[in-house]
């Protein structure tokens, strides 16, 4: 598929796979397709990159099943047959073993952890040596926030990061692509996706990060620009000035 949206959001994939050496020669990715707007518009541009891009580099998705409920299999195989591409999609347990078992109160990182370790396993074992996560580019901008108010540190996440443990490398092709972007491309490329499944959409102390930043964009349209710039000029976890 290829039309205005998508190329726009290819040119700031790009940029970002440049600045940070994400994809090399012979690399095999594996997406981590969770069927939201983000990791589906990642998942079609990489099928777009791979026609051009002078790297040459392999890439399936893999999905990983919480348990919730309306998580819609189908949804996902349709996208994986649109594209030509290989699925996997495993069964997590996720629901059963934060909500029902263990009845976490801030179930978030718990849950984050367990995914990116089944991520990082399913992958090493199809042969995959980097993970690519849809975090976009108001991701960045939240979990910055979120470490400032509290946690009281300057961080975010990197663009690349090597997890030892397992020996992948995760890398982050979204981190210049506005969440407004992805949104327009699978609206007007009428792309159907995941609904929100999580028990914690909307209530989440991200979600409240997320609310202040539109706050800050109606009184100051740079303030998105001013973060990006201020986290690259000091070099947080990996980042540096492009």
């Amino acid at each position: 598929m290829w039309n205005k949206e998508i190329q726009k959001v290819l040119g700031k994939i790009r940029k970002a796979i440049e600045d940070y050496d994400m994809i090399e020669e012979g690399d095999k990715i594996a997406v981590a397709l969770s069927g939201g707007k983000d990791s589906v518009t990642l998942l079609y541009a990489f099928k777009n990159l791979q026609m051009f891009y002078p790297k040459h580099f392999e890439f399936m998705a893999i999905t990983i099943d919480p348990g919730f409920e309306n998580f819609d299999k189908e949804i996902l195989n349709k996208i994986a047959r649109e594209l030509d591409i290989e699925l996997l999609i495993f069964q997590g347990h996720i629901n059963e073993i934060v909500f029902q078992e263990r009845k976490e109160k801030n179930p978030c990182s718990l849950c984050a952890n367990l995914r990116r370790g089944m991520l990082n396993s399913i992958a090493k074992e199809n042969g995959c040596n980097k993970i690519a996560l849809g975090h976009n580019e108001d991701d960045v901008l939240e979990t910055f926030l979120l470490n400032l108010i509290y946690a009281g540190s300057i961080n975010t996440f990197a663009p690349v990061s090597y997890m030892d443990k397992s020996g992948m490398t995760a890398i982050r092709p979204l981190i210049y692509v506005p969440e407004k972007m992805t949104k327009a491309f699978v609206k007007n490329s009428d792309i159907e996706i995941m609904p929100k499944v999580c028990p914690m959409d909307g209530a989440s102390t991200r979600e409240y990060t997320l609310n202040l930043l539109k706050e800050f964009e109606k009184k100051n349209k740079s303030v998105r620009a001013g973060l990006m710039g201020a986290i690259k000029r000091a070099k947080l976890n990996g980042w540096e000035e492009k």
